[in-house]
């Protein structure tokens, strides 16, 4: 770009987006004249859905701002908790993100997810269409201008990227009552009425029982049951009340 010249800055919690040589405050830019902030923030590295009030000298401005010659810039981070229009809360995640997808439907969050990946526009889209927050590592996926929400993941732990999104976005928590392994939702199930579906073992040691409405996979206190406690325990004491649901694991 061969235009004005700007004084840009970043937040702190930011700077891992832009290059090296601009993460030590404030830097100088220089932009066509014609470019929106907002195309100024996202071509230095720093996704929208990750940038959150916008300052020129201090003023708030929309992304639709024309920078001039001389203004002073400040990118500042989403400010924690995030506040997202419309309800109800529900999240859309990348083909990368299956563990954490399976950890926010244990804890009862609307979370869609598929397993192949449909690519980067039909995610996108898919986003606008159900109006679902789109999480993704990948920031030119978040740069689509066609998604209605989305945010970058900054672990690739899903321990710390459940955590993030928690704290970010405070969804509602009920625990048990979510299908792990389609989204679709749980209601308690007589025994009888899934015993076809159940090993001869599993018959005779277990007595409670849940079923997914949408793909009828059966859950129980499995062997594994003590490790999602856990991890739903920590959950809903850091960031919620644990729902009413049916508490079985499959």
């Amino acid at each position: 770009m061969n235009g004005p010249e700007i004084d840009f800055e970043v937040a702190p919690e930011l700077r891992l987006f832009v290059a090296h040589e601009r993460r030590q405050g404030r830097t100088a830019v220089v932009t066509d004249g014609s470019s929106t902030l907002g195309h100024v923030v996202e071509s230095l590295g720093v996704p929208l859905t990750e940038a959150g009030q916008l300052l020129v000298d201090g003023r708030p401005v929309p992304a639709s701002h024309i920078p001039v010659a001389g203004e002073r810039i400040e990118v500042r981070a989403v400010r924690r908790p995030q506040q997202v229009p419309g309800a109800p809360l529900r999240f859309l995640l990348d083909v990368h993100l299956g563990t954490l997808a399976r950890r926010l439907r244990l804890l009862g969050v609307d979370a869609a997810y598929e397993s192949t990946d449909i690519g980067d526009p039909a995610l996108a889209t898919l986003s606008a269409q159900e109006r679902r927050v789109l999480l993704s590592r990948d920031r030119g996926l978040l740069r689509r201008r066609e998604i209605w929400a989305g945010a970058y993941l900054y672990s690739d732990r899903p321990e710390e990227q459940l955590r993030d999104v928690l704290s970010r976005f405070t969804p509602a928590l009920a625990p048990w009552t979510r299908c792990t392994a389609c989204n679709g939702e749980l209601a308690e199930a007589d025994k009888d009425s899934v015993s076809g579906r159940l090993e001869q073992g599993t018959q005779r040691t277990y007595d409670v029982f849940a079923q997914c409405t949408a793909c009828g996979r059966v859950y129980w206190r499995g062997a594994h049951h003590s490790r999602l406690e856990v991890i739903v325990a920590d959950a809903v004491r850091e960031f919620g009340e644990a729902g009413t649901g049916t508490r079985p694991s499959a």
